[in-house]
């Protein structure tokens, strides 16, 4: 964009790259997806890059594919096409020495319904269950590596894709965007001298919060 001429200090001719000044086709396959480097660079000190991917295409399957496969994308195996790469089984209970029993609880009732879909249960846990204050959870790619990995936990193992913690009191996340950070000094006097809820909360923060 605004590109007449290209710059002189590049040696266009080596390698393959070129400016895009017009539109072109983008040719794409199923073994290779088309994927976009994209760079900002703003005066303000803006200084980014982002990879971009296109979408996973959607998987077609049919009653005679072979692979057992039913129309909602699920497998005898108990996966689900689309769900996540990684997926997370959170508990929860009142007490740490619960936690286990919790998971013992959850490998019964997998037992039991042994076409439980991985991700189904990742959103029930997630979603319908109680959130006590001591909580645990296992991550996993699919359906057997979260049990093996519940199943660990059940037994008191602790380590890679198992994570413990206890719950946090509620809170709010504030961000702040000072650009290259020249301009930071005297950022806000105005709204500090402007409002008193802002200078409120810039008081309780600076007084948590030393600065340099």
């Amino acid at each position: 964009l605004h590109v007449d001429e290209p710059s002189s200090h590049v040696d266009w001719s080596a390698g393959a790259v070129e400016l895009l000044t017009e539109p072109r086709e983008w040719p794409g396959g199923p073994d290779r997806p088309r994927r976009a480097g994209v760079s900002a660079f703003g005066v303000s000190g803006t200084n980014a890059h982002a990879v971009l991917e296109e979408a996973p295409r959607p998987e077609t399957g049919d009653s005679g594919d072979g692979d057992g496969a039913d129309a909602a994308g699920r497998t005898d195996t108990g996966t689900d096409r689309s769900a996540p790469s990684i997926l997370p089984w959170v508990i929860s209970a009142r007490t740490p020495e619960a936690l286990p029993d919790q998971a013992r609880r959850l490998l019964d009732h997998l037992r039991e319904h042994p076409g439980t879909v991985a991700l189904d249960v990742a959103r029930s846990l997630a979603t319908h269950r109680s959130a006590l204050p001591y909580r645990a959870a296992v991550l996993g790619t699919d359906h057997a590596e979260l049990v093996a990995r519940l199943t660990a936990f059940a037994e008191g193992a602790r380590g890679e894709g198992i994570v413990t913690g206890t719950e946090q009191p509620d809170g709010r996340t504030a961000f702040l965007f000072a650009g290259q950070g020249s301009q930071r000094l005297g950022m806000g006097r105005e709204l500090y001298e402007v409002f008193p809820v802002f200078a409120e909360a810039f008081d309780a923060v600076a007084a948590e919060v030393p600065f340099a």
